[in-house]
């Protein structure tokens, strides 16, 4: 039953009156963390994430460094949060170590400039590993919640991500009472308490993505709660700009391939649960999907974001499971000028659950996620640049991209205007091994990998992806490392298989000759 709240001030979602007793400001919340400690923070990009006790702490950490401290904590998370929390905090200094996602550009550049260790971790793996006692010691979880009951159950907010694991794990909790986030969120949430180590584990309990297996409510101990902090603002969510030609080329490369896959009966009609990365080209290809010749579909995937909003709009999406709602400033306001009808067919989950690989590979997803670069035998880089330098992480495409029915990555073909191909003869970074990737998809067309040795992927994808401006390159390449190199299953040419990488870092472009511009 829907709780119904007062909207006289923040402190009335609070009704559990043991825990109305430790209501303090933000500040007062920040004082009780203390520099070495490990915080275990709630947020699936800016959705959910605390705002106030972060910003507070970033207060706390800078004065104290001014006079000569060195304040630092640990931070962990969902995923990527947001500005007042990551960027706060790095924009200080104050990270020593983060993970298991992120992409604040601060915190990239705290990352790349070797002054914040950064552990990229499957977020599949992040709460087990933490059971497990890989990660070490939780301190404090700082979490955000739609609201407290009079029993002390906690209605989450606009993402669950390890929400469920900080408030069991954690020593101490502070918890963030946002009355910004709707009301009607209570009952969106489905949080499952069957999870155990081994050898004690069981069988999750799910045959459809929209089966419910657990509680709408987070529980947590109230002897930990060390502090309640009433909050009211909104989650500052970016924007998405509308598709362009070539992302809008890669959705119709990919739905014209789902269309054989079920006329040759690979496929139902309509289709197996979908699974969409964040992006501009993920929301192209739902955008497609929204106007494709596909019914009742549904969703199984991290991110709701979009494209899947109008899906569910429109009809074609029946129902979407998620473990986010990282949707734009606009899709918001629909969102929650639409809530009831949502409330049907939308359900939040932890992401051990979001992105469970037996969940993923039993109910045989269709996965669709971006890349940085792949190389022409199928290996994809998703988190690095130029071999070395950070972008994001690995977020939720391994646990996917592993298990899914169908493993989809998808690129424009060129980046910076031409000067680097996302096609390369072997990448400077290997997060996805081509035994993981069935599928490639570019703007020029799509190769379908399955069941191909290396060479003859390679000439697909040169065929298929490649940018014309880059061909005639990658064919020679292969054509000389099938000629020259010792072995011929996999054929490379050592001394030159970085070489349009270091030709980019040296000259500005991977290209050896500008090409002639030519006429629109």
């Amino acid at each position: 039953m829907q709780t119904t709240f007062t909207a006289a001030s923040p402190a009335d979602r609070v009704l559990c009156t043991a825990l109305r007793e430790r209501i303090m400001t933000a500040d007062q919340a920040a004082s009780l963390i203390q520099s070495g400690m490990t915080l275990g923070m709630s947020g699936f990009t800016p959705a959910g994430a605390p705002k106030a006790v972060p910003q507070a702490l970033a207060r706390r950490i800078e004065e104290q460094n001014a006079q000569g401290g060195n304040f630092r904590i640990s931070l962990w998370t969902g995923a990527s949060t947001s500005a007042e929390l990551d960027g706060a905090l790095a924009k200080v200094h104050g990270i020593e170590r983060r993970l298991p996602y992120q992409s604040d550009p601060t915190v990239r550049k705290e990352i790349n400039d070797g002054r914040m260790q950064y552990v990229d971790i499957h977020l599949s793996h992040v709460a087990q590993y933490v059971w497990f006692g890989f990660l070490g010691h939780l301190d404090v979880a700082v979490i955000e919640v739609a609201g407290i009951l009079p029993d002390g159950r906690l209605i989450p907010s606009t993402s669950v991500g390890n929400n469920k694991t900080w408030l069991e794990q954690a020593d101490k909790i502070i918890l963030e009472v946002n009355s910004a986030q709707p009301a009607e969120l209570e009952g969106m949430h489905d949080i499952y308490y069957g999870a155990a180590v081994p050898p004690k584990r069981k069988p999750i309990p799910m045959e459809h993505p929209f089966d419910r297996i657990g509680d709408p409510y987070l529980h947590c101990d109230l002897s930990k709660v060390i502090a309640v902090v009433p909050t009211q603002q909104r989650d500052k969510l970016a924007g998405f700009t509308p598709p362009d030609a070539d992302s809008q080329r890669i959705a119709q490369h990919i739905i014209d391939f789902l269309q054989h896959e079920v006329q040759v009966g690979r496929l139902p009609p309509e289709l197996l649960p979908l699974q969409s990365g964040v992006g501009n080209i993920a929301n192209a290809v739902l955008a497609g999907l929204n106007h494709g010749p596909f019914d009742h579909l549904n969703a199984y995937t991290e991110v709701l974001q979009d494209g899947m909003l109008d899906m569910l709009e429109s009809g074609k999406l029946d129902t979407a499971s998620t473990t986010s709602l990282a949707l734009s400033p606009e899709a918001m306001e629909r969102f929650l000028a639409n809530i009831e009808f949502y409330r049907q067919r939308i359900i939040l989950r932890p992401q051990e659950i979001s992105n469970h690989p037996e969940l993923i590979r039993r109910m045989g997803l269709i996965s669709m996620n971006a890349l940085i670069e792949a190389d022409m035998y199928g290996n994809v880089n998703s988190t690095h640049v130029m071999g070395s330098s950070i972008m994001n992480g690995i977020g939720g495409s391994g646990d996917f991209a592993r298990n899914a029915y169908l493993s989809i990555f998808m690129t424009p073909s060129i980046a910076k205007g031409g000067k680097i191909s996302c096609i390369v003869p072997m990448v400077s970074h290997v997060d996805h091994t081509e035994h993981d990737v069935q599928v490639i998809v570019t703007e020029q067309g799509l190769a379908d990998l399955r069941g191909l040795a290396p060479v003859p992927r390679a000439r697909l994808i040169i065929e298929k992806c490649v940018h014309p401006d880059y061909q005639a390159a990658m064919t020679d390449y292969l054509e000389r490392a099938l000629r020259d190199a010792p072995g011929k299953h996999t054929p490379h040419l050592l001394d030159e298989a970085y070489a349009w990488h270091q030709r980019y870092l040296k000259t500005g472009s991977m290209q050896t000759v500008q090409p002639v511009l030519r006429a629109a």
